[in-house]
């Protein structure tokens, strides 16, 4: 059998839905947002609901729009690990978020290992250090920081 290497998609698509969790009933997330599938809030009320199937492909069709987002906002050549985990990273915390960061200013200025360890000071959600956050952005770092190395 053939391997194929991963590509940043398939790297983002994996961590995202591994961090989000999927969930076919529309709930409130931690910052009050109504919220389904593997983290898509985009016209969500309470009482949707959806098939893993719709989920699927709602996730594939937001994680390539956020790398999309990602590539257009970073001017310096990115590793497929670091485009995931700024993907991932994006998709969390919104592109407006990413693009006003400290992180984004690092690496657009050729900083990529200080861009990835700014990862870990984005786990507060409304002011509360939430763990899930703070293991997510571990991981995200870490796959960050294994594209430059």
């Amino acid at each position: 059998m053939i391997k194929r290497p991963k590509t940043w998609l398939a790297i983002a698509l994996t961590a995202v839905a591994g961090f989000e969790g999927v969930r076919t009933n529309a709930y409130i997330d931690p910052v009050g947002i109504p919220t389904i599938c593997f983290g898509y809030t985009h016209d969500v009320q309470m009482g949707d609901t959806a098939t893993i199937e719709e989920c699927k492909t709602l996730l594939t069709d937001e994680v390539v729009e956020f790398g999309l987002q990602v590539s257009n906002s970073v001017t310096v050549p990115l590793s497929k690990q670091e485009q995931a985990a700024y993907t991932s990273f994006a998709y969390n915390v919104g592109i407006a978020n990413f693009n006003k960061s400290t992180l984004l200013r690092k690496l657009n200025s050729g900083d990529r290992e200080g861009a990835c360890n700014e990862l870990p000071r984005w786990v507060y959600a409304k002011g509360v250090k939430l763990p899930g956050l703070v293991n997510r952005r571990e991981s995200e770092r870490h796959l960050c920081l294994s594209g430059i190395k």
